[in-house]
């Protein structure tokens, strides 16, 4: 497998609004399989992923302005900092060169729910501020600078991830998923999960074949894991909740925690009994969070499926 830095590429949910500005969803982003090992020597822990993209996310709008300014909306805006602390400000300062820029972000993505939402976030602005004034996006030192999810969600469709997050490459072998989310409406913060980690040595992630069946690729991906899952446990059980409430709905294949959690996913059988698991969850658990949504499948599934070249 070649890895490379990423290249931002035309995305579906990226579209034209007046000149001087542009909107697009900035997709939650999914861990499906999730190997760690130890620690490198600039202490970041070595990983091997593989990472999907949803339909479901932030939506962000930027637009030139005299100064640049983050104004957060949504669902998720409570305690999303405004100022420079923000990765979207961060990453937005990276292009802005004196330039000003008004970002409006409507937060969707539970926060510390092992989404990447921020990452997304961030991502979604750079590829917007380069579309805008038809720049380069920034190197792939100072993507990593800003968070080892950002070259992965730059890409924003299914990527193998390794090392700390820098070494990305498309994963040809992803279909269309639809899938269930469910957060049990608590925080975890990823810095404690890895401190909580016990692991060593490098993770090898076995691939599944490029040119599979999309029943041996559930197959493959039933025998994987994520590796972090004990230490989340270790610091918020409900994860055990989640993912026994999530395994026993009509239509679940697979369930299992997304990065570095709360939040956990179930792949179903289709987007009727994912969608109506979402209701039976809500019900059941009305202090909980729970999405049905669909990954988006690799560019070459999706070229396949609709026949017309798009992804």
């Amino acid at each position: 497998m070649k890895f490379s830095p990423p290249k931002t590429s035309n995305s579906r949910s990226l579209y034209q609004l007046p000149p001087t500005e542009l909107e697009a969803i900035a997709p939650a982003k999914i861990n499906l399989a999730l190997l760690v090992g130890g620690r490198r020597s600039n202490g970041l822990h070595r990983l091997a992923s593989l990472v999907v993209f949803s339909e479901f996310g932030d939506r962000v709008r930027i637009g030139e302005a005299d100064r640049l300014s983050l104004e957060v909306s949504g669902t998720h805006k409570a305690g999303v900092p405004t100022d420079g602390s923000n990765l979207a400000m961060k990453a937005a300062s990276l292009m802005a060169d004196g330039r000003g820029v008004r970002i409006l972000l409507e937060k969707r993505i539970p926060a510390a729910a092992g989404l990447g939402g921020g990452s997304s976030d961030a991502a979604t602005v750079l590829r917007l501020l380069s579309r805008l004034w038809n720049e380069p996006l920034p190197s792939h030192r100072l993507l990593m600078d800003l968070g080892a999810d950002i070259p992965a969600c730059i890409v924003g469709s299914p990527v193998f991830v390794e090392g700390a997050g820098e070494l990305v490459a498309p994963a040809g072998c992803v279909p269309g998923l639809s899938m269930l989310l469910v957060n049990p409406g608590v925080q975890v913060a990823t810095g404690a999960v890895f401190d909580a980690f016990a692991g060593t040595g490098t993770p090898n992630l076995e691939l599944p074949p490029d040119h599979g069946s999309e029943m041996g690729f559930h197959s493959w991906l039933a025998a994987q894991r994520n590796d972090l899952e004990e230490a989340a446990i270790g610091l918020e059980p409900a994860i055990t909740e989640v993912l026994r409430e999530i395994r026993q709905l009509q239509g679940c294949r697979l369930a299992r925690m997304s990065g570095s959690g709360a939040t956990c996913f179930g792949v179903f059988a289709d987007p009727i009994l994912a969608r109506a698991a979402a209701r039976k969850v809500r019900t059941r658990n009305p202090g909980w969070w729970a999405l049905a949504t669909s990954c988006r499948p690799s560019p070459s599934r999706a070229s396949a499926v609709s026949g017309d070249g798009e992804a």
